[in-house]
């Protein structure tokens, strides 16, 4: 029997599906749904249809969605209570001396995940010493009474110190566990790391999200179970995949699960360039931008998602809000805005034809010629080309454009200017050239924007990967099992004990190792965040073991010196231990044939400021090693390429498609 593999990864418009058959990769794309569960199997079903094969033939299923992040993004997830130790209550609201808008008197902060009525106290304390007032625990009963009364669906523990002593955490936790049949989040297990306001808004955003996380693993996994497919493994904001169980006890890893699958497919999928590559992901509803170096995604330890703080290992994303289904619209001043809204699957954009009369990004394309009047999207969806220009017509007359035209070259450029802002700032403003990097480009729009994005930061090549439209969903099968764990241990690394600090090393690494799917095969990776004295912010660098304090001194000054352009002759302070294992995935083969005529006619599409009749090609069709001059339009199953003039596109070994610059 063939090695046949599923991944899926749930958008804000469409489902992407992947399954791979010994090198045959099969694609499908269905619209998203209200429970994401349905859309997932429907687009297996799909998938499995069209290559003839049964589905409880499939050994393994990978799975990205969105289901917390929509939680944070929308404000709905559960009812949350937050204990915490007496007087830090406020935590939550107080949050950093460091404002967004330090000179705006108008603007208002979030409103915190949970409410003051629902913080509660418990009188303990505990430095970084050790635990100097044990809790009462009749006391921590009394708040289990309140957190019932309350009809709480979850709730989050922070104490003070508890990253370094969790002995009053652990027994309060234990408590609450016994007293409430709800789910209960303890700092010292989702984050042992310091920072009191990072750490207890990441224990509440885990707390937040968790029954939304453990109600749609569960219905997701008695689908899969009743269609025989194996139990879904998840995609988590570090690239790696964690099993269901996983996920359910760690709800906040899931945060970015969908933009971390993209980079690793882009990762596994694009090949080599110059200094690396920039992923750029244009879906229906955001965009996600991240730098692939040296074959790794670039990976951070904290991000913001609805202006919270989360700390939690992620793969560092970009994101905008302008997808393909991003609502254009006119501000106050007259100008051009696109997003942050969208009409995501329902109605969806005009062109939909689902009830959609809001001019979008894909209404857009569809007048500027770069999607057919005839193409059906996701194989299945008819467009409805008069109602893109009646709303592209709406837009003109509103912002004093000359015809639809007009307005959807604008929309165009709009779109553009916002993902080329991101690009910077994931490239100028981290010192990095962008003229170095490669794009690759991926999503269901991504290819249709990308070479007008990269002629503008003068990148001169652009990889468009095979099943570039659904390449997230391939990125689940190329992903690699991954786990993290950090513990703050902070100490002068003239002062350190080498042994003490192995010692810590080597407890993370236990606890990982305890849970791999494969402990021979799991690699671990060891790594430390250090600063000099006086920094408020550390960097991390790789370590060895047994830890050595000069090398460590040694790898962190260049780092600095690389982030910042300079050494110091000042201490250097070891604040964080972490460790990683790894259990590598052979991403699956790709074969690639083509076979047939591969033009398939012409039609006219808008360059700069003039219309062409410009050749439209079947990307199914090309052959390995043929060469198009543009402008040209190349239609594949989930994605279109726009090539503009004075640039051209060859056809790579395994179907990737490289656009590069003309020779002129």
């Amino acid at each position: 029997m063939a090695d046949r593999t599923v991944g899926v990864d749930v958008g804000g418009t469409f489902t992407d599906v992947v399954l791979s058959l010994d090198g045959d990769l099969v694609t499908a794309k269905v619209p998203s749904t209200e429970d994401q569960s349905e859309g997932v199997i429907a687009g297996i079903e799909k998938a499995c249809a069209e290559a003839s094969i049964e589905p409880e033939t499939i050994r393994d299923f990978s799975h990205a969605m969105t289901v917390s992040v929509n939680a944070l993004l929308e404000e709905n997830g559960a009812k949350t209570a937050l204990v915490t130790t007496e007087g830090f209550r406020d935590v939550l609201e107080i949050g950093r001396q460091d404002r967004p808008s330090l000179y705006d008197l108008s603007a208002e902060k979030p409103t915190p995940l949970v409410p003051r009525r629902r913080r509660f106290e418990v009188a303990e304390r505990t430095t970084t010493d050790g635990v100097e007032q044990p809790v009462d625990e009749d006391e921590v009963r009394a708040v289990a009474e309140q957190i019932r009364e309350a009809g709480v669906e979850s709730v989050a523990v922070s104490l003070l110190h508890a990253y370094a002593h969790p002995e009053n955490e652990t027994r309060v936790a234990e408590i609450l566990r016994d007293e409430l049949d709800v789910p209960v989040s303890a700092s010292h297990e989702v984050l042992a790391e310091f920072r009191e306001y990072e750490r207890t808004s990441t224990t509440v955003v885990d707390a937040y999200v968790r029954p939304a996380i453990d109600r749609y693993v569960s219905r997701l996994t008695e689908r899969a179970r009743d269609l025989g497919l194996p139990q879904p493994r998840i995609m988590q904001a570090n690239g790696g995949i964690t099993d269901a169980d996983t996920v359910r006890r760690n709800a906040v890893t899931t945060v970015l699960s969908g933009p971390a699958a993209g980079v690793v497919g882009a990762g596994s999928m694009a090949g080599d360039e110059q200094d690396g590559l920039v992923t750029f992901d244009m879906g229906g509803t955001s965009s996600d931008v991240s730098l692939v170096r040296d074959g790794e995604a670039e990976r951070t330890t904290e991000g913001v998602i609805n202006e919270r703080p989360i700390k939690t290992p992620m793969v560092d994303v970009e994101t905008v809000g302008a997808g393909g289904g991003s609502i254009a619209w006119v501000d106050a001043g007259g100008a051009l805005r696109i997003g942050p809204r969208s009409a995501g699957a329902t109605p969806g954009p005009a062109c939909y034809g689902k009830g959609g009369t809001e001019p979008t990004v894909t209404d857009a394309n569809l007048v500027l010629g770069y999607i057919g009047e005839s193409t059906s999207l996701g194989g299945e969806l008819s467009l409805d080309a008069d109602a893109a220009h009646d709303a592209l017509a709406a837009l003109a007359e509103e912002a004093g454009l000359d015809g639809p035209l007009a307005a959807a070259r604008g929309v165009y450029r709009v779109a553009n200017a916002n993902m080329t802002r991101a690009i910077r700032s994931v490239t100028v403003e981290r010192g990095y050239d962008p003229r170095k990097f490669g794009i690759a480009a991926f999503g269901g729009a991504g290819p249709m924007h990308a070479v007008s994005i990269a002629d503008g930061l003068d990148i001169d090549r652009v990889v468009v990967p095979r099943a570039s439209g659904v390449l997230s969903a391939y990125g689940l099968l190329a992903a690699d099992e991954k786990r993290d764990a950090v513990r703050t241990y902070q100490r002068s690394l003239d002062a350190v004990e080498a042994e003490a600090v192995d010692a810590v090393y080597g407890e993370l690494a236990d606890e990982l190792l305890a849970e791999v799917s494969d402990r021979e095969a799991a690699a671990v990776q060891y790594a430390a965040d250090l600063r000099y004295a006086g920094q408020s912010f550390e960097l991390t660098v790789p370590v060895d073991r047994p830890f050595d304090t000069a090398e460590a001194r040694e790898r962190f000054a260049a780092a600095h010196e690389s982030a910042y352009g300079y050494r110091a002759e000042e201490p250097v302070e070891l604040v964080n231990c972490r460790v990683t294992t790894t259990v590598e995935r052979d991403a699956p083969p790709v074969e690639y044939d083509a076979e047939g005529d591969p033009l398939k006619g012409s039609r006219e599409a808008a360059f700069a400021d003039e219309v062409r009749e410009t050749p439209v090609y079947d990307r199914a069709r090309l052959p390995p090693g043929d060469g198009i001059d543009g402008p040209a339009i190349v239609e594949g199953d989930e994605s279109t390429i726009v090539v503009p003039p004075a640039w051209g596109v060859q056809v790579r070994e395994d179907g990737a498609l490289i656009a590069e610059v003309s020779e002129a």
